[in-house]
């Protein structure tokens, strides 16, 4: 006897191909909780951005993509996921989480593959950014604790960071001497004189 997979249609049942069993078993991750969308906050292109010797094992990705995340980021602050069809890292202070939890949901918002230019998430993390806005990569010089160095009153808008960090810088220096940057998702001010530009290439 020989088993064959179905599928029920509005019209009828009609048996299912190759592509129908993996394109079920891609809706099915959705379900899974470990599983989750993050849209891109950015565009990029890791050939001509990322710092990492293996960039070919990096997702590209447009702003407001929506990406497929499996677990948790890795050391170096990559994701692993699924973008249009690929899958490889992704930088995790490019991306948010969509905080969508019903699998249905997830489902259609995958298959819809963008999310509106209005769409931030958390709702602040855009707005903050104009769309035409300078991003800058910056490499930190030296460690920064703003509870130990900061000369200002509002320390705790500032980012504390080690050696070596990459941070993104949007637009330019302030009148006090500060960017404004993200390292791993994380916004807040940056002592200029405490960085350096990193080129994208």
């Amino acid at each position: 006897m020989i088993g064959l997979d179905v599928y029920l249609y509005p019209d009828g049942i009609r048996v299912a191909e190759p592509d129908d069993i993996i394109r079920w078993e891609k809706e099915r991750e959705l379900y899974d909780p470990h599983v989750r969308l993050f849209v891109a906050l950015f565009p990029y292109n890791p050939s001509l951005m990322s710092p990492n010797p293996n960039k070919a094992e990096e997702l590209p990705f447009q702003k407001g993509q929506i990406i497929k995340v499996y677990g948790e980021k890795d050391a170096d602050g990559f994701y692993h996921g699924e973008c249009a069809g690929r899958f490889g890292y992704i930088p995790s202070n490019m991306v948010s989480e969509i905080p969508v939890y019903d699998g249905d949901q997830k489902l259609e918002l995958f298959q819809q593959g963008f999310l509106p230019e209005a769409y931030c998430s958390p709702p602040d993390s855009c707005s903050s950014v104009p769309e035409d806005m300078k991003v800058r990569r910056m490499i930190a010089i030296f460690d920064y604790d703003p509870w130990e160095s900061s000369p200002n009153m509002d320390m705790e808008d500032e980012l504390p960071f080690k050696v070596g960090d990459i941070i993104y810088v949007f637009g330019e220096m302030d009148g006090d001497g500060f960017y404004y940057g993200d390292l791993h998702g994380v916004r807040g001010l940056i002592p200029s004189n405490y960085v350096e530009d990193l080129p994208w290439n």
